[in-house]
């Protein structure tokens, strides 16, 4: 299978997931990446022990039974490497992040966009990793932060660049998402998403980009980058709430595109202008 199939594969096998699924994926990768990144450290660091023969004395030797570690998003199975050592110094490889759990925090189904945006875009990835592993992320030392960012940063880069030219859709569905997360400088900073479904019914991920309000400026920048990487037209339809940023955007890059109100959101604003006791009748 080649790597853009295989790319491919992972994604039509997320169509239909729920959210919380989703979640603990995005978390599994993270967590197992880091683990990754801790091993190689620690193979380099000890790459010219060789022994009598002249092969490696600490190499790689499979992984020890999966367990599961304990996250804000639920218990979350990984598996932990194992070395061998045929110099017989007792090298082992103990992980800073899994042993002997990873603390349960309420922010980590909040904090998974702030990875994408604070731990790639804008390269933050200590702080990044200490809001989903807790104090434990600490322990991780410079150079496994700098792969783990290099890493990511590559994958993000390559997937932010893709070419669009032969992209075509029928429906986006498209949100701005506060996480409620705040840092310096953070303050109405928010996820702008777009969905987007295919001719042929598929789902795929159009756009994930940071923005300030939810405003104008921001929604167009991310709609010219699509237009700009070849995207020829906008689909026929386009659901969102009533944020105007987004509406005052398309209607510049891709005039074409109809507007249609989110219901569920329609749905939520009357709620909120209705006492509680009204609420069951409204729905019906």
């Amino acid at each position: 299978m080649s790597k853009d199939k295989g790319k491919e594969a992972v994604g039509l096998s997320e169509i239909g997931l729920g959210l919380e699924e989703l979640i603990r994926r995005g978390a599994r990768r993270v967590i197992q990446e880091a683990i990754e990144v801790e091993l190689a450290e620690l193979l380099e660091q000890f790459s010219n022990v060789k022994t009598l023969s002249g092969q490696r004395a600490v190499v790689r030797n499979g992984y020890l039974p999966e367990r599961e570690v304990l996250t804000g998003a639920g218990p979350i199975a990984v598996k932990v490497p194992k070395v061998r050592d045929r110099s017989g110094s007792g090298v082992k490889f103990n992980s800073a992040i899994v042993p002997p759990y990873v603390r349960k925090s309420p922010r980590v189904s909040a904090a998974l966009p702030w990875l994408y945006l604070k731990g790639v875009s804008t390269g933050d990835m200590s702080e990044a990793l200490s809001v989903l592993l807790g104090e434990d992320a600490k322990g991780l030392s410079a150079n496994v932060v700098s792969r783990l960012k290099a890493q990511w940063a590559d994958e993000h880069a390559q997937w932010n660049q893709r070419d669009l030219s032969t992209a075509r859709y029928v429906y986006w569905w498209v949100d701005g998402i506060h996480t409620g997360l705040r840092s310096e400088g953070s303050d109405g900073q928010c996820l702008l998403v777009i969905i987007g479904v295919t001719p042929d019914g598929r789902k795929e991920r159009v756009a994930i980009g940071d923005g300030y309000r939810e405003s104008k400026a921001s929604w167009a920048e991310v709609l010219l980058d699509l237009k700009a990487r070849g995207l020829q037209a906008g689909p026929l339809a386009a659901v969102g709430d009533g944020a105007m940023g987004f509406w005052a955007a398309l209607e510049e890059v891709f005039p074409a595109t109809r507007a249609q109100r989110c219901w569920f959101h329609k749905m939520g604003n009357v709620l909120n202008a209705l006492p509680k006791s009204q609420h069951g009748r409204a729905k019906a």
